[in-house]
């Protein structure tokens, strides 16, 4: 983020808390490259942090009362709580539930947070867009934390933590990719991470002449309306059902071979459809690390192209809008692949495109994305960056 964007916010701070801040944070957001809908059926995925994310800037107190403001949302102005009360979740309290639920659970982990604290936030993620502003925000309070207190904190721990805060706290059940991505990120690096066991390999991801373009649609995808449930109950029924001859654990576990050849398991057309995702796109996964360690990046950006295919015909998550911007994206100039990125129904796809091409592309998706859908999408070209940390 820029120099003048922390200036911006400095300024900003001293006008709400009268002083300066003492240290400046930043925290990304992510994508995933690939591996779409397979963490929970025993896959690989491959996300990478991203240059935009979420800005704190801190200065600790000396009584116990933590006051939060985020210059995106203004309209709430300062919300605060007390470190000596019990920190429970409370709707009204909106975004700062995170920064509760964080020190909550590292307190619970055996770890002093005995000072309060002012904190101004800002974020250049749209909400809702399946980019991870709550996971950006969760591991920017885990980074605060640790560094303003001293804390012995190993960073898969407060990885562990920031997920704990999604499930236990928010009470959304997702995974642990978000939180990885961003606590684990490295410049020009993808996490090649086996969600299961949560071993991960750092894969170089140097696009030399080429960026990721994410496409926002504009259209708020909630977890909690997503089809995330259905598709999971799909998946093991047919797991199931192959598990009636096959020796696996999960889907993860079969080749497109092995899967082909054992199809007749399966009793019905959906659970096949269901399955072949998982199962392909584990596979596509594999050849994606290969393909960007050998700098093959036409052959990694036709694996995107198969990826949203596969998420459109066979596990039937994209929707009007998200296939609207990719099909637009596949007949430009300059693309070497695009797919939907997160949950689905909404929220974003990426694109590889060429840096020359970037401006053109950007006119042209967008005018038939409007076209087609009615309504504006939006466009960041994000590079792949650092995890969370002080600045």
């Amino acid at each position: 983020m820029k120099e003048k964007m922390i200036n911006n916010l400095e300024a900003r701070f001293k006008e709400v808390f009268q002083s300066s801040s003492t240290t400046q944070y930043f925290s990304p957001g992510r994508v995933n490259l690939i591996g779409e809908h397979v963490d929970y059926n025993g896959g690989h995925v491959l996300p990478c942090a991203i240059t935009q994310g979420t800005m704190g800037l801190v200065r600790l107190r000396d009584d116990m009362t933590v006051n939060c403001i985020s210059d995106n949302f203004d309209e709430l102005g300062v919300i605060s709580f007390d470190l000596d009360q019990e920190l429970i979740f409370d709707k009204q309290d909106n975004w700062t539930n995170y920064v509760k639920g964080m020190i909550k659970f590292v307190r619970e982990a055996g770890h002093t947070v005995d000072q309060g604290f002012d904190l101004l936030i800002y974020g250049d993620i749209p909400n809702g867009a399946g980019l991870s502003s709550s996971a950006s925000l969760e591991l920017l309070i885990g980074v605060i934390l640790e560094s303003e207190f001293n804390l012995d904190l190993e960073r898969l721990d407060l990885v562990k933590i920031g997920q704990r805060v999604e499930n236990d706290f928010i009470g959304l059940n997702t995974g642990i990719m978000d939180q990885f991505a961003i606590g684990m990120g490295k410049k020009d690096h993808a996490i090649y991470l086996d969600v299961n066991t949560l071993d991960y390999t750092l894969v170089p991801a140097e696009f030399g002449d080429n960026v990721i373009l994410i496409m926002n649609t504009n259209k708020r995808r909630e977890l909690a309306d997503s089809k995330y449930n259905q598709r999971r109950s799909e998946c093991e029924a047919a797991l199931e059902e192959l598990q009636t001859e096959l020796n696996i654990q999960t889907l993860g576990d079969l080749s497109n071979e092995a899967f082909d050849a054992n199809t007749g398991l399966l009793s019905n057309e959906t659970y096949l459809k269901r399955s072949r995702h998982a199962v392909y796109e584990n596979t596509r996964t594999q050849e994606a690390v290969e393909l960007l360690k050998a700098n093959q990046l036409e052959e990694f950006g036709q694996l995107l192209n198969q990826s949203h295919i596969s998420l459109r015909d066979d596990y039937e998550v994209t929707g009007a809008e998200l296939d609207a911007l990719v099909e637009a994206a596949w007949d430009q100039k300059g693309v070497l692949g695009a797919r939907m990125t997160g949950a689905g129904m909404g929220g974003c796809a990426i694109a590889l495109v060429n840096k020359e091409a970037v401006e053109e592309a950007i006119n042209q998706i967008g005018q038939r994305y409007k076209d087609q859908i009615g309504y504006d999408a939006s466009f960041y070209v994000a590079e792949v960056g650092d995890g969370a940390k002080k600045l």
